[in-house]
């Protein structure tokens, strides 16, 4: 049979990393989760409630764009969060963040051109671009610039996608950081994306948008992270006004909407601010045991992380083949974590992410089994 080409991505590691352990796990081990981006608390409550008082309605397709009463009410958080006056008609609901980068690649880009992203860096942006035929491009950063690039970094391009948190760093960038490389972009006549889907995820206060410093930027965000809700796959992302009826016809061919249950979950936990950011100070502590428990264990090359819920390590004293190192500790320590490799092709043999999503005794534990494994390696 046929194969496209652009059909040959490659894999997405973490996922094969939560496979393996799921075997683990189903062969009777306890296996603790380092590995995925995924928060170990459910949809917030008014969220279920919601969703539940709405089973008995027809949900059924709704218009492309989204749920006009969501868009108003993500429009309302951009107003509270960063101050941002939003008209909710640019705001685009999508079948989670992955969604989004489609139709904002699609729409922005045409076959064969280059975007730009910063190493280490999600490791889907590379293979949803590959899978539309266009060509990522990725800039090297450093450990001393927190893995985010800088302006004069920028290569020639016909985009630029930024994250900030980042995965799998978990730095920030600043107001005037963003600024400066939106304007480096602008210059260079890159379209813009901006990943802000780990805001609300900060212990260094806010996270800026990058629409608080430019109008010419594609904001990609999702009720995945702050909210709890990944397996909800519900998103958004924010746009220029000439760009909307764009991409309301690519929804519509590409989604016809985004999930109706979904969008009605996702309206109420709009309003679930108190127990998102109850959830937020269990991360915070998970954060301070991971600082304070890496480097114990003998992981201490990190940036330590602003946002996410993230620590990327740089490990070349321990290994240059991260996908061993991480198969090792998962079959030896009961700990599954990723391997460098996803977010960055060529360095990432060297460097392996933590995540500290779960609960905190699951972090306790996690920790000590990594002590106890890097103490008889």
């Amino acid at each position: 049979m046929r194969h496209s080409r652009r059909g040959q991505v490659d894999p997405f590691i973490v996922m094969d990393v939560m496979e393996k352990a799921a075997r683990a796990e189903a062969a009777g081990r306890h296996v603790i989760h380092m590995e995925v981006g995924q928060p170990g608390t459910p949809a917030p409550e008014g969220a279920r409630r919601a969703l539940a008082q709405a089973l008995d309605a027809p949900l059924g397709y709704t218009v492309a764009l989204g749920l006009p009463a969501l868009r108003q009410g993500i429009a309302d958080l951009y107003r509270r969060w960063y101050g941002v006056d939003l008209d909710p008609a640019r705001v685009v609901v999508t079948p989670g963040s992955s969604g989004a980068f489609i139709l904002a690649f699609s729409a922005l880009f045409d076959a064969g051109d280059r975007v730009a992203m910063g190493f280490p860096g999600y490791p889907s942006y590379r293979q949803i671009l590959r899978a539309l035929s266009l060509e990522p491009v990725g800039i090297p950063t450093r450990p001393e610039d927190r893995y985010q690039p800088r302006p004069e970094d920028l290569p020639q391009a016909e985009g630029l996608i930024l994250a900030s948190p980042g995965n799998p760093s978990g730095t920030v960038l600043t107001a005037p950081e963003l600024a400066a490389l939106s304007q480096a972009a602008e210059a260079c006549g890159m379209a813009l994306i901006s990943d802000e889907i780990y805001h609300g995820l900060s212990y260094d206060g806010r996270c800026v948008s990058a629409l608080e410093v430019t109008d010419e930027v594609v904001v990609i965000n999702s009720f995945s992270k702050y909210f709890s809700m990944t397996g909800w796959r519900i998103g958004w992302m924010v746009v220029p006004e000439p760009m909307i009826r764009t991409l309301e016809r690519l929804a519509q061919n590409l989604f016809i909407c985004p999930p109706h249950a979904s969008q009605v979950a996702a309206l109420a936990a709009l309003d679930c601010i108190e127990e998102a950011e109850a959830n937020l100070s269990v991360y915070a502590e998970n954060r301070r045991l991971m600082l304070e428990g890496l480097p114990r264990a003998g992981f201490r090359r990190i940036a330590p992380p602003q946002g996410a819920f993230y620590i990327y390590a740089d490990v070349s004293d321990l290994t240059d083949d991260s996908l061993a190192f991480a198969a090792e500790i998962l079959e030896r320590a009961g700990v599954a974590v990723t391997p460098g490799l996803d977010f960055d092709p060529e360095r990432g043999r060297r460097t392996l992410r933590f995540s500290y999503a779960r609960a905190t005794a699951d972090i306790v534990e996690g920790l000590a089994r990594l002590e106890r494994f890097m103490a008889t390696r």
